[in-house]
C-alpha cells in the first residue's frame, strides 16, 4: 500500500513541502488540504502582487539575522536549503528571478501569477491531489497513523501529517492540533503599521524619506530605513522592521506608546545644529520655510518648521534662539502618541505558534507525536518584510517535506 501524507494548508510551505515530498517519495500520494476556496492566497497579493520570493542574502550567517524570532534555529536549516537554493529551484523549472536595488527579489514577470503557476503546474505533474473548502477541524493519532476530520463532517486516514496552516491571531485557533511536548508560543501580530490619530503630519500623507531612524520610548528598541507618512500615521521599511523586532513589547503595552524619529539620522543633534548654523549664515535673508535642509520634502520642512512655532515670513537672521532649539529638536527628537496598529497590506504575520523546542531540528517532525511534521508560519519563527517570511516557508517546508516520507527514527533527546 501506498504511504499516504496529507499537508494541512495550501500556502507557500504547504506546496513546497507536498511538491517535496512528492519528488522524494514518487510511491506516496500527496494530498494538499486547504479551508479556502482558492490556494497560495499570500502568495497571490504580496509585494502589491508581484510576490517577493526571497531575498538576495546569501550568505546565511547575515540573512538569519533579519529573523527577530527563530534565528539560531533556523540557521542549520538554510546550510539545506537557503536563498540561493530557493532562486536555483524556480529557474530550474522556467522562473527566472531579479533583484531589485533593496536585494528583495521578485520574477521576472513581476506578477506572483508565475510563481503559483509554476507550484500548480508542479503540484498537477506529480499528481498531488488539491482539495479547496476543504478545512480541518481535528488531528487526532490514529494507530500508527492519523486521523483527520474536516470541517464538512468527513473524515481521512492519513499515514504522515504536516501542518502548514500558517499563524493564527490567537492561541484557541490551535485547539484542533494534538498537543506538543512544549506549550504553545501565544501569538502576536508581526509587521504592522502605527496609528496616529491626532498626528500633525497627517496631512502630508504621501511623504517619504528614504532614511529616518524611529525608536520606542524608554526602551531600546529602534530601527532605521525608509519612512512614510500615512493618512493613519507611519509606515515604510522602517516602522515594519521596529513593529517586527518589538512585536511582543507593543502588544504587552496595547499599541500605546511614544515614538521618537529622527528625521536625519546620519548626523547627531550637535551635527544637526551646526549644519543648521551653517544654512543660516548663508541664507540669512531668506524664510525659514522657503528651502528645505538636509535634503528633506518640502512639505515635511515646512511642517516642521511651522511645529517649531516659525512663522511662514521668518527670516533666518531674525530667527530666536528659542525657534532654532525647536527646530534642532523636531529634527533629532520629533515625538508622536501611537494608539493602535494597523495590516500592513496582506502581508501581516504572525509572531508566536508551534514552539520549535517541541520538533526535532533536523526533520521538523513532533518530538511527542511520530509522523506529525510542521512547517512555515505557524512555527515560532517570523522575519521581517523584504522576502524573509517567504524563504522560512520555502526551507521549513523543503526540510519538512524531504524527511516525512522516512522510516520513524528515534528523536534526539534535546537538540536545542
Amino acid at each position: 500500500m501506498s504511504l499516504h501524507i496529507a499537508v494541512i494548508g495550501g500556502g507557500a510551505a504547504g506546496f513546497f513541502g507536498a511538491v517535496t515530498a512528492a519528488e522524494k517519495f514518487p510511491h506516496a500520494r500527496v494530498t494538499i488540504l486547504e479551508k479556502n476556496r482558492t490556494v497560495l492566497n499570500k502568495v497571490r497579493v504580496s509585494g502589491g502582487g508581484r510576490c517577493n520570493v526571497t531575498h538576495a542574502c546569501f550568505d546565511n550567517r547575515l540573512l538569519v539575522k533579519h529573523y527577530p524570532r527563530g534565528e539560531r534555529w533556523l540557521r542549520p536549516l538554510l546550510n539545506q536549503f537557503d536563498a540561493a537554493a530557493t532562486v536555483r529551484w524556480f529557474e530550474g523549472r522556467g522562473v527566472p528571478l531579479k533583484t531589485e536595488a533593496d536585494g528583495r527579489m521578485f520574477p521576472t514577470t513581476n506578477t506572483s501569477e508565475t510563481i503559483i503557476d509554476c507550484l500548480l503546474r508542479t503540484a498537477h505533474r506529480l499528481n498531488i491531489d488539491i482539495r479547496t473548502s476543504c478545512g480541518v477541524s481535528q488531528l487526532a493519532p490514529e494507530g500508527t497513523g492519523w486521523q483527520l476530520r474536516l470541517s464538512s463532517g468527513e473524515t481521512l486516514r492519513a499515514d504522515r501529517v504536516l501542518v502548514a496552516t500558517g499563524g493564527y491571531p490567537q492561541l484557541t485557533s490551535y485547539h484542533w492540533l494534538p498537543e506538543q511536548s512544549e506549550p504553545l508560543i501565544e501569538p502576536v501580530p508581526s509587521l504592522f503599521t502605527f496609528n496616529v490619530p491626532d498626528s500633525p503630519l497627517l496631512p502630508l500623507a504621501g511623504v517619504s524619506v528614504p532614511d529616518a531612524r524611529v525608536q520606542i520610548a524608554g526602551t531600546k528598541q529602534e530601527q532605521r530605513g525608509p519612512l512614510l507618512v500615512t493618512h493613519w500615521g507611519f509606515s515604510g521599511p522602517a516602522v515594519l522592521k521596529l513593529s517586527a523586532w518589538a512585536a511582543r513589547e507593543l502588544a504587552a503595552v496595547d499599541y500605546r506608546f511614544t515614538l521618537r524619529i529622527h528625521w536625519v539620522p546620519e548626523q547627531n543633534e550637535n551635527q544637526v545644529r551646526e549644519t543648521l548654523q551653517g544654512f543660516r549664515q548663508q541664507h540669512a535673508k531668506k524664510q525659514v520655510s522657503s528651502q528645505a535642509a538636509f535634503g528633506l520634502p518640502n512639505r515635511l520642512w515646512k511642517a516642521l518648521v511651522s511645529l517649531s512655532d516659525i512663522t511662514e515670513t521668518q527670516r533666518w537672521a531674525d530667527l530666536p534662539a528659542k525657534n532654532f532649539n525647536r527646530l534642532v529638536e523636531r529634527l533629532t527628537n520629533s515625538t508622536f502618541p501611537v494608539t493602535g496598529k494597523s495590516t500592513f497590506k496582506e502581508e501581516f504575520v504572525t509572531c508566536g505558534g508551534i514552539a520549535l523546542g517541541s520538533l526535532n531540528p533536523q526533520t521538523l517532525e513532533s518530538r511527542r507525536h511520530k509522523g506529525l511534521f510542521f512547517a512555515g508560519e505557524v512555527l515560532d519563527v517570523d522575519g521581517i518584510t523584504g522576502g524573509f517570511n517567504f524563504q522560512n516557508a520555502w526551507t521549513t517546508g523543503y526540510l519538512a517535506g524531504k524527511h516525512i516520507g522516512l522510516v520513524a527514527s528515534p528523536v534526539p533527546v534535546d537538540e536545542r
